[in-house]
């Protein structure tokens, strides 16, 4: 099995910054896309960022800017640096990992328990 375990969130002023963390562990042979989703209460979930392997990145318009998505392959952990946080990034933010378990076997999305994010003065 594969576990992500994300760490980083936490309540921070308008304006402020946050990073959060996530390491996958277990049986892992490779990972492709890691990446970071978000919900906020009454809304849709919403794709914040993603990098591939090879450190391609995609962000979503609202955190352009803003947001910066890296990854260190050697750890299987993934980050995201929040800066100039507004209250409207405030969410239940989760990340992902496209992880391949063995050599041949095709590649599952396992994700984080989520890590609450409050911007708020």
């Amino acid at each position: 099995q594969v576990q992500l375990v994300e760490s980083g969130g936490g309540l921070v002023q308008p304006g402020g910054s946050l990073r959060l963390s996530c390491a996958a562990s277990g049986t892992i042979f490779s990972i492709n896309a890691m990446g970071w989703y978000r919900r906020a209460p009454g809304e849709q979930r919403e794709l914040v960022a993603v990098t591939t392997r090879g450190g391609s990145t995609t962000y979503a318009d609202s955190v352009k800017g803003r947001f910066t998505i890296s990854r260190d392959n050697a750890k299987n952990t993934v980050y995201l640096q929040m800066n100039s946080l507004k209250p409207e990034d405030t969410a239940v933010y989760y990340c992902f990992a496209d992880a391949l378990r063995r050599v041949g076997s095709s590649s599952s999305r396992y994700w984080g328990q989520g890590t609450q994010v409050t911007v708020s003065s």
